[in-house]
Parts: structure tokens; sequence; C-alpha cells
């Protein structure tokens, strides 16, 4: 996994995590695939807890396909918190 900030952050904290695999979104993950996937949730919860998100808490966001906003097509999950998010998103 890699994690870093999002150059197009959309709220205080914009952490993207990536498995180093490529998968181009989750609609291409398998079955074998479902250690990843886990992985990928439990490291965006690490995340949130170090940067003290979990008791006001976050969003985890995955866009797949073009028409949900997909603009990296490398399989991602955005952690956002630091403000009140709204529903629905955009």
């Amino acid at each position: 996994m890699l994690a870093f900030e999002d150059v197009n952050a959309q709220a205080p904290v914009h952490i993207l995590v990536i498995p180093k695999r490529h998968l181009a979104a989750v609609q291409d993950c398998q079955g074998e695939d479902a250690a990843l996937l886990g992985h990928l949730l439990l490291t965006c919860s690490k995340i949130a807890a170090m940067k003290n998100l979990a008791e006001s808490g976050y969003r985890i966001v995955t866009n797949t396909g073009a028409d949900s906003g997909q603009t990296v097509f490398h399989l991602h999950l955005h952690v956002l918190g630091g403000r009140r998010m709204t529903w629905p998103p955009g």
C-alpha cells in the first residue's frame, strides 16, 4: 500500500490509499482480491486514527468509472475528514 495527501484536497484531511498491485477499479476485483480489499479498508482506518479522525468521523470513497468521477484508473480510496460531510455528495 501507498498513502499520501491528495494534491486536490476536498477536505482538511484528504489522503489517497493505493495498492501497489494494479487494479483499474473495484469492478475489476475478483475473489482472490478479498484480502487486498480488506487490507485497503484497514489501512484507511489506521490512517484516520493517525489523523485524529476516528472520534469525529471520516468518509472513505472510491470512484468506479468515468461517470463516477474516476480520473485515475488505478484503484484507490480517498480518506476524507476534518469537516462535516454533506449528503448526497456532489
